[in-house]
């Protein structure tokens, strides 16, 4: 939650580039201090650490990937930060049961250090250049960015137009932000990002070998490793969707997908507890429940992991999205953290009464899609951004 806080002021004052580097820096200290804890103190310090830099990576990746992408590409390659996400997720998994908890701190420590000397070859966001009046660079960004034989003379007055408007502005104030023209892509920014949390996802994937058990499944380790897969190979059907079909027809299936998924977790469970654990019907009921879980994870795979990052980075205002972007960055992880502390005590309390509660906020999910957010699948982010004025 702090690093959601520091990371818009971060990516605005030093760039996109500078604050993944220095957001590295951390991630790499806060692995060496859980993998030679002397205590547990140094676990504590080692996950506030990785939690800071996380907490700047994921506002500034999809910033980033959103404004350096053709906008015909730009679904695609945001959704790639999702799917990166569950293929670290995955092989946390697989590795977790092979190799000892230190020596699993030590493998986290690779992907930062690659990071750091990686992004010495990529150019800087031409739009972040344009708004900090560094034309010369950012005309040379976005040409290397399209290739040197494309004319890039249209998409150089676009962003040209958007940040000279965005710069006449005085710097954004907190208070402001509650501006009309602010207020829906704040709204949308916010409720997509609290619902992809609220609908329980990290419960389900920090919790599923404790789930697992409590479905009657024996190697639970190997069955939350098996969802880990089924959960990248979704994404990577959303990543291919994605600029074919379209944000919001996909953040429709995927919600109505979680809601029909969690009711029968839900009814499953609370049958579960009517039957005996030797039965026939109990094991039965145990399969179903599992493929269940499944199902939820493949319909959050397949519209709300990606597609709410994808359209926070497509829909904030160059004049607000660094304030902005940070609280709804901030918003994600807050829920993230009430979600995570509280999965453990409603499990133990229901499970039927947990996933029904999951249920009603995946279900509420689908009438905001279809209610109030819109299309932005084949439009330049300045096309986005002027349609809420």
């Amino acid at each position: 939650m702090v690093g959601a806080i520091a990371s818009g002021q971060m990516a605005e004052h030093i760039g996109r580039k500078g604050s993944l580097m220095i957001a590295a820096i951390p991630n790499i200290i806060g692995w060496l201090a859980i993998s030679f804890a002397k205590d547990t103190s140094f676990l504590y310090m080692g996950r506030l650490l990785e939690g800071f830099g996380v907490g700047v990576i994921s506002y500034t990746v999809p910033v980033y990937i959103a404004e350096i992408s053709p906008q015909n590409m730009r679904g695609a390659l945001g959704s790639v930060n999702q799917l990166s996400v569950t293929i670290g997720i995955v092989l946390a998994y697989i590795l977790g049961m092979f190799v000892p908890w230190r020596m699993l701190a030590v493998i986290g420590i690779l992907p930062c250090t690659i990071l750091i000397p990686g992004l010495f070859f990529i150019p800087e966001s031409p739009r972040w250049l344009a708004k900090m009046n560094k034309m010369e660079d950012f005309e040379t960004s976005l040409q290397v960015l399209r290739g040197f034989e494309t004319d890039i003379t249209s998409e150089v007055n676009d962003i040209k137009r958007a940040v000279t408007s965005a710069n006449k502005r005085a710097a954004i104030r907190f208070q402001e932000l509650n501006q009309k023209k602010f207020r829906m892509p704040l709204i949308l920014g916010i409720g997509l990002l609290v619902l992809q949390q609220l609908s329980g996802i990290n419960a389900i994937l920090f919790y599923a070998s404790s789930i697992f058990k409590a479905a009657g499944i024996t190697n639970s380790d190997l069955a939350t490793s098996g969802l880990g897969g089924i959960q990248v190979l979704a994404t990577l059907v959303t990543t291919w969707l994605l600029d074919r079909a379209g944000r919001r027809i996909l953040l429709i299936i995927s919600s109505a997908g979680m809601t029909i998924s969690l009711l029968a977790v839900a009814v499953i469970f609370f049958i579960k507890d009517t039957v005996s654990q030797d039965s026939h019907l109990y094991y039965i009921l145990s399969m179903v429940s599992l493929l269940a879980i499944v199902a939820y994870v493949i319909a959050f795979s397949f519209g709300m992991g990606a597609i709410p990052w994808v359209i926070m980075s497509e829909i904030l205002p160059v004049s607000i999205k660094s304030l902005a972007g940070s609280f709804v960055t901030l918003a994600n992880w807050l829920t993230s953290f009430g979600i995570t502390m509280t999965a453990n005590l409603l499990l133990s309390w229901s499970a039927g009464g947990t996933f029904v509660s999951y249920m009603l906020v995946s279900a509420f999910t689908l009438m905001f899609v279809i209610l109030w957010v819109p299309e932005t699948k084949g439009r330049t982010l300045e096309e986005i951004q002027w349609s809420f004025r």
